[in-house]
């Protein structure tokens, strides 16, 4: 069987205001995107690896790391509100054009979540192209402490049940539920280049990879840096032992 053609891409944009300077922030030893673009240059199954950013001081983080980083990306795809799509959109007619190639599947890895093993990016990959799934994501399972029947929701004065109460039922009785963690969305290139620019980069047959907790840490808000640094401390120590 012919090795199918994937586009990895890496999605840093410059203008974080929840974190001033996320993607390059240090986390350990070394910048935030560090370790996911040595978690992706390991992987058997990407067959080209780039960075997409519209900031110099990340193009030249990510070099400085061995990623390509063939383009600065335009403005205009780099908003608080831009959605993926036309990000990948945009990277994969630069990449087909420079290469003279044409791609069979896209996967981008979001720098937001470090602790991604390559066996969390090739297996995902290798299970949507078993499957002949449209795309795949990876999730992690919720705590049942945080299970959404246990939800609630404010009208007026008035807390409500977002959905109907199961306090009732045994914990060990409520079903799983799962969550997109964001350390991995991949779809066929033909899906979402013929999808519209506002709608998500994922979906039609969609296939899933199950990640542990730990390796799901998804950055986004100061606090959670300070989770990903005790991480870090834990992961070190293991290291040691």
């Amino acid at each position: 069987m012919k090795k199918p053609k994937i586009l990895g891409l890496i999605t840093a944009r410059g203008g974080s205001k929840g974190i001033p300077g996320k993607n390059i922030k240090k986390l350990g030893s070394k910048p935030l995107i560090a370790w996911t673009i040595e978690s992706a240059k390991k992987s058997k199954m990407i067959s080209h690896l780039i960075v997409s950013t519209d900031s110099d001081e990340i193009i030249k983080v990510s070099k400085r790391f061995g990623a390509e980083v063939p383009f600065k990306r335009p403005a205009n795809l780099a908003q608080d509100k831009t959605p993926h799509t036309p990000v990948v959109k945009h990277a994969v007619k630069f990449m087909e054009k420079k290469l003279g190639k044409k791609f069979d599947y896209v996967v981008i890895l979001q720098p937001t979540s470090p602790f991604r093993l390559v066996s969390d990016i090739d297996e995902p990959l290798k299970k949507m192209i078993k499957t002949k799934a449209d795309s795949v994501v990876t999730i992690k399972k919720i705590d049942k402490k945080n299970h959404p029947t246990k939800m609630k929701k404010i009208s007026g004065n008035w807390l409500l049940n977002y959905l109907p109460e199961i306090e009732k039922v045994r914990r060990q009785d409520i079903k799983d539920v799962y969550q997109r963690n964001s350390a991995l969305y991949a779809m066929k290139r033909d899906y979402v280049m013929n999808r519209k620019d506002n709608e998500l980069s994922f979906g039609g047959k969609t296939t899933f990879y199950e990640m542990p907790r730990e390796r799901s840490i998804d950055i986004d808000e100061p606090f959670d840096f300070v989770i990903a640094e005790q991480m870090v401390k834990i992961l070190k120590r293991q290291n040691k032992k």
